[in-house]
C-alpha cells in the first residue's frame, strides 16, 4: 500500500546484469500466470486496490491504450499470482523503454492487494518477473520505477538485487531529487527501524 504520509519523490532502481536473482517461493497453493485477454479487467482492480488509480476503469483504459496495442508481448511479459481460488491478487510486469537510442528492460506495475500483502507475494513475483525478464532480454541490467510513497517496497527491490541509482534522465525522468529521495528514505527506515 502507498504511505501517502511521506513526501512524494520519484525513485529510479537498477539492478546491474550478473547480479544473482534469489527465489522467493510462493505460499502454497497460489500460483503465477501469463496475462491472457480479458486479464486487463484483473489488472486494473489489483492497480486500483493499491492506489494506483482513483478508478478501475481509468486503470482499463490505461492499460488498454498502454499495453493491448502488443497483446503478444503482453502474454509473455505480464505476470500475475492467483490465490489458491484462482483470484489474481499480485501483477508485475517486464516492459522496455528508451533512454535515448539505448533500449532498456523495465520492472513496471509491481502491485499486491492489500488484503494479500504480508504474505511474501511482492518478493516472490518480483523475483518470478526478473527472472522472466532475463529469460527474454538476456541478463542485462534492469531498471524500475518507484516512488519514496512505497518505501517499504524498496526494501524488497533491495533484497532482490536493486539498487537506487543517481542516473540522470532515465527514460522519462530526470532523477534530479536523487539526493532528496535518499534523505527521505533514510529518515523513515531509521524511524520505523527498517533493515536496508
Amino acid at each position: 500500500m502507498l504511505d501517502k504520509s511521506v513526501p512524494f519523490i520519484d525513485v529510479l532502481m537498477y539492478r546491474k546484469a550478473g547480479t544473482p536473482v534469489p527465489v522467493y517461493p510462493l505460499p502454497e497453493g497460489y500460483s503465477f500466470s501469463l496475462f491472457q485477454p480479458d486479464d486487463e479487467k484483473e489488472w486494473a482492480e489489483i492497480e486500483t486496490s493499491v492506489l494506483e488509480f482513483k478508478r478501475s476503469v481509468d486503470a482499463l483504459v490505461y492499460f488498454q491504450k498502454n499495453y493491448m496495442c502488443a497483446l503478444p508481448e503482453l502474454q509473455r511479459r505480464c505476470l500475475f499470482v492467483n490465490d489458491p481460488a484462482g483470484k489474481k491478487v499480485a501483477t508485475s510486469t517486464i516492459w522496455w523503454e528508451y533512454t535515448g537510442q539505448r533500449r532498456d528492460p523495465w520492472v513496471s506495475w509491481v502491485s499486491v492487494r492489500p488484503d494479500y500483502q504480508g504474505h511474501g507475494l511482492g518478493k516472490a513475483i518480483i523475483s518470478k518477473v526478473l527472472r522472466l525478464g532475463i529469460e527474454i532480454e538476456g541478463d542485462r541490467d534492469f531498471y524500475l520505477k518507484t516512488q519514496t510513497w512505497s518505501h517499504k517496497a524498496i526494501t524488497i527491490y533491495e533484497k532482490i538485487g536493486f539498487s537506487i541509482t543517481a542516473e540522470k534522465n532515465l527514460w522519462r525522468y530526470t532523477n534530479e531529487n536523487y539526493e532528496k529521495a535518499i534523505a527521505l528514505l533514510d529518515e523513515i527506515y531509521k524511524k520505523n527501524g527498517y533493515v536496508r
